[in-house]
């Protein structure tokens, strides 16, 4: 599962601009780049570091997603002129370019091409929001929550390979250091997503979640720990997703 990056697809001369027009800002961990129901004001683009979208229901949190360096923050408000559907928060320290919303949409008056980057952007959040709802009817938990982390694997992980000089097996749970490696085929995303969070943004609880890694398609194969998951085999996943690994 590919995710489109807003950057990567944009022409050249339309980051030139979109970097001549913007400012660079640093934002911590836990900081809110919006909030929701207010009015659109910026468009960022991230460059380095995670952020959740959420949204409040009741008192409760339903992640929409969780974006990385490359992607777009803001762009349909800009557009539309509407208020904000979500929040965004830093869940990692996190490296942007702001810009207000009238300067982006003048680039993007400037560069046509570039509307198409951000079409391809919405084209691709609205393909997988059709299929969390596939993923409701009939329910099929399993799913979702695989797709959930094939998102979070394409957006921010790194391949990994086994080197442990006393032969010895990770243990479950204990995140590795930033050059401990696992077999052929692992990725390692070094995001703090923690099970609750994932079960939030998949729709179910976190006991849900615990019950689906440690059933058998899943066991020995994922490890979600407190600031890394690793993933083991991700042809795993696309098989609990449902996709076609041929």
């Amino acid at each position: 599962m590919e995710t489109t990056r807003f950057w990567d697809v944009l022409p050249a001369r339309a980051r030139e601009a979109l970097l001549r027009a913007g400012a660079p800002v640093v934002i911590r961990p836990g900081a809110f780049l919006m909030r929701e129901h207010t009015r659109a004001s910026q468009v960022f683009v991230l460059r380095a570091g995670a952020v959740k979208v959420w949204v409040d229901r009741d008192g409760d949190m339903a992640i929409l997603d969780v974006l990385g360096p490359g992607d777009l923050v803001g762009e349909m408000e800009a557009v539309d002129g509407g208020v904000r559907h979500a929040n965004v928060e830093a869940v990692t320290r996190v490296e942007a370019l702001v810009l207000p919303a009238a300067r982006f949409r003048a680039v993007l008056d400037a560069h046509p091409g570039s509307v198409w980057a951000v079409a391809a952007v919405l084209s691709e959040r609205l393909r997988d929001s059709n299929d969390m709802r596939v993923a409701h009817f009939p329910d099929d938990p399993e799913r979702r929550l695989a797709t959930r982390l094939l998102r979070l694997v394409s957006r921010f992980g790194s391949p990994v390979k086994e080197d442990r000089p006393d032969g010895a097996a990770v243990p479950d749970g204990v995140p590795l250091e930033q050059d401990a490696v696992l077999d052929e085929g692992g990725v390692q995303v070094r995001v703090p997503v923690s099970q609750q969070d994932l079960g939030r943004w998949a729709g179910m609880g976190r006991r849900k979640v615990a019950q689906i890694l440690a059933a058998e398609p899943v066991r020995g194969g994922l490890t979600v720990a407190r600031n890394s998951i690793v993933v083991r085999s991700v042809d795993a996943l696309h098989r609990l997703a449902g996709h076609d690994t041929d």
